[in-house]
């Protein structure tokens, strides 16, 4: 079975190939402030989207790695935590 989950730290890397072209519609308000920010940096909309689409996923990998490092944590029901709450006068 083949993995095709990414490894966030190589998106950068030179091998990545031919960039990919893709319709993406942003809210007016975005798409004004996206080309603002890109004309102010002298970046392009492409560079500013890749690189919060990065971040993002970035993120999400340090996320991911939190979790399995929680796995043997003890769960918590969301309904006990708010009766203790409740119970202790917390909320």
């Amino acid at each position: 079975m083949t993995d095709w989950r990414y490894n966030v730290k190589t998106l950068n890397s030179p091998t990545m190939g031919e960039p990919k072209r893709a319709t993406v519609y942003f809210d007016v308000k975005v798409h004004r402030a996206l080309r603002l920010k890109a004309a102010e940096t002298d970046r392009s909309v492409s560079e500013l989207v890749n690189e919060a689409v990065r971040e993002s996923l970035s993120e999400d990998a340090a996320d991911l790695e939190a979790f399995k490092g929680r796995s043997r944590e003890r769960r918590h029901k969301f309904e006990d935590v708010l009766k203790q709450l409740k119970r202790r006068g917390e909320i």
